[in-house]
Order: structure tokens, then sequence, then C-alpha cells
């Protein structure tokens, strides 16, 4: 009976880490979707940003143009 139980316990420890090993490859590739949606959209910022200090720097230039 006792090898029996060590059995079934070896058993389900096997389980535990193979599903554990399983949830993990799962979720690697999703958390390289949102860390590469996080890149995408600070890039975009940058640009925004970037086209907001040129705009600026135009309608400045046109300010001064016009006085």
């Amino acid at each position: 009976m006792k090898k029996v139980f060590l059995s079934l316990a070896a058993v389900a420890v096997l389980t535990v880490v193979s599903c554990k090993k399983a949830d993990a490859a799962a979720e690697t590739p999703a958390e390289e979707v949102i860390d590469s949606a996080a890149m995408t959209i600070d890039s975009a910022n940058q640009v925004i940003d970037s086209a907001t200090q040129v705009i600026d720097s135009a309608a400045t230039a046109v300010e001064d143009a016009t006085k």
C-alpha cells in the first residue's frame, strides 16, 4: 500500500510540474506580444511628440512672420 501511495504521489508531482511548464510556455508568446505592442505605442508617442514640436515651431514662425 505504501508503494502505491508513493507512486500516486510521484505521478501527481510530475503532472503538476508538467502543467506548470505548459502554462509558462503558453504565457510567453502573449507576454512578447504585449511587450511588442507597448514598444510600438511608445514609438508612436515619440513620433507624436516630435510632430507636436514641429507644429509648434511652425506656428511660432508664422506668428513671427505676420508681426
